[in-house]
């Protein structure tokens, strides 16, 4: 869906990352919560886990990237690889050819699974376009509301797509996120953190995810339909057998 595309150490996260100003622009706020949830550390990291029915893996070494899904279909593995030099398909240890077409959409949706793994890395990519909406309630906890936006230049097949995500002002962790996509007929969704996966210091989130009842609802409006229980889920976004190894 996406295309995928400052370090402090944890130890001194609490003294010197956290902006201890009042009035943080949306670029601080998403630096802060990279560095919270350590993804700062992704971009050298080979990280491998389960979604649904089919297992992931991404190697990324300083700006080289290997994402890898692999599934079983009537007994042929198939192991599907998006990097830097392209899409290709392998059954069976023997690469197949794949028309463009699918090529493409093969490629969206490895894409989609490996970007939302890792929020908020992918933030920073340089198509992204920051700006705060302003500070929100849910739930009785504060939130900076921080929209995000691509341009068309480096901003992939999906550069339309808009998102909105919450981020805790306490704690600089993205707790629920929302998004406009158009691919498949379009729709909008919202997904609430439900569960942490703290591994190696870096932190894997599972979502709760949800629709509107009407598509003629805006995408800005949504935490304040989702406080008034008139979401739908529709599932839930789950991480398994988390990996991480760092380079």
């Amino acid at each position: 869906m996406r295309s995928l595309l400052i370090v402090c150490s944890i130890s001194i996260y609490l003294f010197s990352c956290k902006p201890i100003k009042n009035n943080l622009s949306a670029q601080e706020i998403i630096d802060t919560s990279i560095n919270v949830s350590g993804m700062h550390k992704i971009p050298n990291a080979s990280l491998s886990f389960n979604f649904r029915d089919k297992y992931y893996v991404a190697d990324r070494n300083n700006g080289n990237f290997n994402l890898k899904r692999i599934f079983t279909i009537n007994n042929d593995t198939i192991t599907d690889i998006l990097s830097n030099s392209g899409f290709k398909r392998i059954k069976n240890s023997l690469p197949i050819k794949v028309q463009d077409s699918m090529a493409i959409k093969y490629s969206e949706s490895i894409n989609s699974v490996h970007y939302f793994s890792v929020l908020p890395y992918g933030l920073n990519d340089t198509a992204v376009q920051k700006k705060l909406l302003g500070e929100v309630k849910i739930k009785g906890e504060d939130f900076y509301k921080i929209e995000i936006t691509f341009s068309k230049d480096g901003g992939g097949v999906d550069y339309d797509d808009n998102f909105i995500y919450w981020i805790g002002k306490e704690n600089f962790k993205i707790a629920y996120l929302a998004y406009r996509y158009h691919s498949s007929g379009g729709g909008m969704r919202f997904r609430e953190v439900r569960k942490e996966h703290l591994i190696k210091g870096v932190s894997f989130v599972d979502y709760n995810n949800y629709k509107p009842k009407s598509p003629n609802v805006m995408l800005n409006n949504l935490d304040k339909i989702f406080e008034n229980n008139k979401l739908i889920k529709i599932s839930e976004i789950n991480l398994e057998k988390i990996k991480l190894v760092f380079n």
